[in-house]
């Protein structure tokens, strides 16, 4: 059968099978097996068990599950909470002070967490609150925290690049500094919706609240700078050549771990056993997807799936960003419906040949295929973020939440204009740091 014809029928007999409700790598298993078994002969099948393990044997996925302790640990404290009191207070001044505290809270507990549900869930129970009191209107209020929280899969340290990284291998040192720039532009951008949008309704009163005395500023100080100082130091010891990411990821957990009992008393073991056993599961869940993945993988390549994809896309006679427009929608569809680490595992094997081959750097085409994966985060029908600010704010429907979610999706489709524009932004920071790639 044509390789080409092939791959049709394994791409419509996988969303068959994710869509019966299966887990994604037990879905993956499914259709690598069988399109083994039937076009490769039984004895393929002895190959699984090797490729499924041998994908899990490397040092690099270690820091996977730090992270993920690093980000749990946080999470189970009042440190979002005091993250946004503490801007709050801080920006008080600033025009439209409560919004824009509440986004700078979202991308540092973004940076601190790498979960967008987790952001969205330990900011926005202040947040929301707050700016629905104070007059905002309910779009702004739940769209700019819904949005804020797909900050976390791109502003560093980001489990979502490390999985790319590792897919594509590719320098993790480097994807997490090309998210910096484009993360902080994200920012920037969601910033100044929101604030458009409140003086738009005619609520430009809301653009400056009270103020707070200088002893209530610092006092508020204590609780956070040690969590944030931490993020530093796991980025100064990456980049330093201090330690690799596996390490700096360990001492970060173990870090985070104990502010987490000396600042805020975590001293339960019930509690303590509630981080490990939530982060166990998690970094269970993810390493299943990638060893799944690479036996999916190895099943493309096996069966020549993936090498006339590639040869057929590169005798294409069509412009290269007619190409990458074409792939942003697949991205964009793709995430719609599956986990940004699916979206990756599966995309990255086929994409990667196809977007060098046309000239695109892989560091750059990581940041562009993280920000679709961000707006699959609030766009339904998945959309996992809108339905964790609908639990916070059961009384905003579905419907508000949504529409005022959309503006944040034409600021990340602005980026991803403007990166295509300048690819420097994604590019410059690594090189600055690291040297040129070569």
């Amino acid at each position: 059968m044509d390789p080409l014809v092939l791959g049709a029928l394994v791409a419509v007999s996988t969303v068959i099978v994710l869509f019966s409700g299966v887990s994604v790598a037990v879905g993956l298993l499914i259709v690598s097996a069988g399109f083994l078994m039937i076009f490769d002969g039984m004895r393929s099948l002895e190959l699984m068990p090797e490729i499924l393990f041998g994908k899990l044997d490397n040092f690099a996925l270690l820091s996977i599950p730090m992270f993920i302790i690093m980000g749990a640990s946080i999470a189970s404290t009042r440190a979002g909470a005091d993250l946004y009191e503490a801007l709050e207070r801080w920006l008080t001044r600033v025009p439209g002070g409560l919004v824009i505290s509440n986004l700078g809270a979202c991308a540092l507990f973004a940076a601190m967490s790498g979960s967008s549900p987790a952001t969205c869930a330990a900011i926005g129970k202040m947040g929301i609150p707050e700016m629905r009191k104070r007059g905002y209107p309910d779009g702004v209020a739940a769209g700019s925290i819904a949005a804020g929280g797909t900050l976390g899969i791109l502003i560093p340290p980001s489990v979502t690049m490390i999985v790319y990284g590792i897919a594509t291998e590719t320098s993790i040192g480097r994807l997490f500094l090309a998210g910096v720039i484009p993360g902080l532009m994200l920012v920037a951008l969601f910033m100044a919706w929101s604030l458009y949008s409140t003086w738009r309704t005619g609520s430009a009163g809301l653009l400056t609240a009270g103020s707070y005395t200088w002893r209530q500023r610092l006092e508020i100080l204590p609780r956070v700078l040690p969590f944030i100082g931490i993020i530093i130091g796991v980025l100064y010891a990456m980049y330093g050549g201090i330690a690799t990411p596996s390490e700096t990821a360990a001492v970060g957990a173990l870090l985070c771990l104990i502010i987490a009992m000396v600042i805020y008393k975590l001293w339960s073991p019930k509690a303590l056993w509630h981080v490990l056993r939530d982060s166990t599961k998690e970094s269970v869940m993810i390493l299943f997807i990638i060893a799944a993945a690479g036996v999916f993988s190895y099943m493309l390549s096996s069966l020549f799936i993936t090498q006339s994809i590639a040869e057929w896309i590169g005798t294409l006679d069509v412009n290269r960003w007619v190409l990458m427009a074409t792939v942003n929608v697949f991205l964009l569809i793709a995430g719609f419906f599956l986990p940004p680490v699916a979206v990756i595992l599966m995309a990255a094997p086929i994409l990667l040949p196809i977007i060098t081959t046309a000239g695109f750097d892989p560091i750059w085409f990581a940041v562009v295929l993280t920000i679709n994966m961000e707006i699959g985060l609030i766009s339904p029908p998945v959309g996992l973020n809108l339905y964790v600010i609908n639990g916070i704010a059961p009384d905003i429907s579905l419907k508000t939440i949504l529409k005022g979610s959309l503006p944040f999706v034409a600021c990340m489709v602005i980026a991803i204009v403007l990166l295509c524009l300048f690819p420097g932004l994604a590019t410059w920071l690594p090189d600055a740091v690291m040297g040129p790639a070569f």
